[in-house]
């Protein structure tokens, strides 16, 4: 029997700010390290140092040296979460706006819908997640059409498909880690996630030719802001608290960042970066989030 103290309500409140407030800001952080920091080699030193510190502090407290197939089971999740899902999410925010960006991907819903469906073996949507894609499509068409965002700032096609590309590679991570049944202690089997992505992530970064075009004289004092706040808050604070409050809450409730970020990533695009906000994108946005919802409520209606 667990006798130990139920969190307060307090504790409940600061855990929820955090991953709404913090992970809907990371897309600004994104955006303002990439301005001179080459993206993937960004990317790969922040999970570098955040995964090397939580794999650390693990260690010290006693925890088991992971097996070579752990590793290996962790390295394919991180190279298609992080090399994949951040990794190029930081090569398109060099062109792509941080709010849309995350729109774009806080549409990712509908895409592992429709992945489910027609991989070998997979399920068949009910109705109600049908009416969710098709809402979520139509929230996409709204956000990318014509005239839905100004000239200026509007995206390149190659950035929302590097989005869209990242999204499905999430997918294939998050399907190969749910049906891993791996017993590495999910704090573990991140900061090796972390680690092995970054590995990925600097190599291709290197490939790339990124190592030849960093200049740490060129880097502003933005920048480096942006990635301490990205290594600091977005990976050693936010993901533990999100660890915490999966032990402590439910799934549904968790699961309400996705619905949060998008607003908070939207606000502190257009208030710090002055990056578009009009009525169409606002509708866009409510219709995006609405056909999240209604996936998530489908889907947590089919589990039971």
């Amino acid at each position: 029997m667990n006798s130990s103290p139920k969190p307060s309500r307090t504790a409940f409140i600061l855990a929820f700010a955090a991953i709404y407030l913090i992970w809907g800001s990371t897309y600004l952080g994104i955006r303002v390290a990439v301005r001179t920091m080459p993206p993937f080699l960004m990317a790969g030193m922040r999970f570098a140092v955040a995964g090397s510190l939580i794999f650390g502090y693990l260690k010290l407290k006693g925890a088991a040296w992971p097996s070579a197939r752990q590793w290996r089971d962790q390295a394919v999740i991180g190279i298609f979460l992080l090399l994949g899902g951040n990794g190029v999410v930081s090569w398109a925010e060099q062109v792509v706006p941080s709010g849309i960006t995350c729109l774009i991907l806080g549409a990712s819903p509908l895409l592992v819908v429709l992945m489910d469906w027609v991989r070998p073996g997979g399920n068949r949507p009910t109705a109600g997640l049908l009416i969710g894609v098709a809402v979520g499509i139509s929230g996409i068409v709204l956000l990318l059409g014509p005239s839905s965002i100004p000239a200026g700032s509007r995206p390149p096609l190659f950035g929302v498909a590097a989005l869209f590309l990242s999204s499905a590679s999430w997918w294939i991570g998050s399907f190969y880690s749910k049906h891993l049944h791996s017993r590495t202690p999910l704090m573990m089997a991140s900061s090796m996630q972390m680690l092995c992505g970054c590995i990925s992530m600097l190599l291709v970064g290197l490939i790339l030719g990124e190592g030849s075009a960093l200049r740490l004289t060129s880097i502003s004092a933005s920048s480096w802001t942006a990635f301490g706040y990205l290594v600091v808050a977005g990976s050693i604070v936010a993901f533990p608290v999100y660890v915490w409050l999966l032990e402590h809450s439910t799934p549904a409730l968790v699961s309400t960042y996705a619905y949060v970020n998008p607003v908070v990533a939207v606000f502190l695009g257009w208030a710090i970066l002055g990056e578009p906000l009009n009525f169409r994108i606002l509708l866009a946005a409510i219709v995006i989030i609405g056909a999240v919802a209604i996936i998530s409520i489908g889907r947590a209606r089919t589990v039971e």
